[in-house]
């Protein structure tokens, strides 16, 4: 299997940017996005052209043109659902599931802390809550986990990690120990497990014209369940794709 995961910044902005030439290039078994700042009727208009996928989920922020995520999958999920059961934190349209035979499979979209850092203290109640959620589906099945996270892991994962420890979003020791509490369930962190000492990014903030100099962030990620590590091939960042502000990252296991 090839999963594919990309925060598309807009999902109308990327159909024309070229999201349905990526999407049969990668020919990806399961496909999410982030960001699709779309309702869900506009998220199924966007989608229409695209035939190859049977199994849809989708999940719309309350607020229009704001966050977003979507599961698209060749095979039909025996189930899916939205969001964590929790109604602070289920406004934003942040987490889509979808239950397959021998995994559950997540998709999500983490709150990022702001300017100022003004959304620390709320990011560290989701992401403990959200590491309860996962905990709860990894009780029943092995659990593959994808999206963009919106911290580093550690400083190979950005740039500049000296001038923006506890300084910027997305590098502090609180989003670092929320990430590390979810991976301390039993996940690992796909790529960094692969390549150990790769230099790729996955985002790059465009005001400060980021990707021209390669300045940038490792945000997005395919964790996998230990009990399904020895069945992992190999992990990708397609840091040569356009179309946003981050790109697409993959993996593939034999499933």
């Amino acid at each position: 299997m090839k999963l594919i995961s990309w925060n598309v910044n807009g999902i109308r902005a990327s159909v024309r940017k070229g999201l349905y030439e990526v999407i049969h290039d990668i020919d990806a078994d399961v496909f999410c996005l982030q960001e699709t700042k779309a309702q869900d009727e506009e998220v199924v208009e966007s989608l229409t052209q695209i035939e190859r996928y049977k199994g849809i989920v989708y999940n719309s922020a309350e607020r229009k043109g704001y966050s977003g995520t979507c599961i698209m999958s060749r095979e039909k999920p025996i189930s899916t659902s939205r969001d964590m059961g929790i109604a602070e934190h289920d406004q934003e349209g942040r987490v889509t599931h979808a239950e397959f035979k021998d995994f559950h499979f997540v998709n999500v979209y983490v709150p990022n802390s702001g300017g100022g850092l003004k959304r620390l203290d709320y990011r560290a109640e989701w992401d403990k809550a959200f590491a309860d959620y996962l905990k709860q589906k990894m009780d029943e099945k092995p659990l593959i986990v994808t999206g963009d996270f919106n911290v580093a892991h550690k400083e190979i994962d950005l740039k500049n990690p000296k001038s923006n420890y506890n300084k910027t979003a997305g590098f502090t020791q609180t989003e670092i120990d929320g990430f590390e509490r979810i991976l301390n369930l039993g996940l690992v962190d796909s790529f960094r497990e692969i390549y150990p000492e790769t230099v790729k990014y996955s985002f790059w903030n465009q005001r400060f014209r980021a990707r021209k100099t390669n300045a940038g962030w490792r945000i997005d990620y395919f964790l996998v369940d230990k009990r399904l590590w020895d069945k992992v091939t190999d992990a990708y960042v397609y840091d040569e794709i356009y179309g946003s502000d981050h790109c697409p990252v993959g993996l593939e296991i034999n499933l």
